[in-house]
């Protein structure tokens, strides 16, 4: 079992989640963040900490998110980790209720 970063992350890319993770398991792509799905240790503390809804457990995806479980394990193997808060994107506000925002995300 795991936690799955979602859509709402995309250009926003706010790292509140990160500052809490216990285990390190955040990984940190060019617009958006994944969690790894073999160092996350389901403890949901991540949750609460995302400002944009983003971050579910692995059950609770939304269904026109599940994509998303698949995308964070692809993602997590070739993105470094990152551990610690760090300012989010000059942009990010304008971004938190942008909707389909799959076409958007960086590799």
């Amino acid at each position: 079992m795991t936690h799955v970063v979602t859509e709402s992350c995309i250009k926003c890319r706010f790292t509140d989640c990160v500052d809490v993770c216990p285990v390190d398991c955040f990984r940190k792509g060019p617009n958006f963040l994944v969690i790894d799905p073999d160092e996350c240790i389901d403890c949901a503390v991540c949750i609460p900490e995302c400002p944009v809804n983003a971050i579910f457990a692995e059950e609770d995806v939304p269904d026109d998110q599940r994509d998303f479980i698949a995308i964070n394990v692809e993602l997590a193997k070739n993105w470094p980790s990152i551990t610690r808060l760090e300012a989010h994107p000059a942009d990010a506000d304008d971004w938190t209720n942008v909707k389909d925002k799959r076409h958007l995300l960086e590799r």
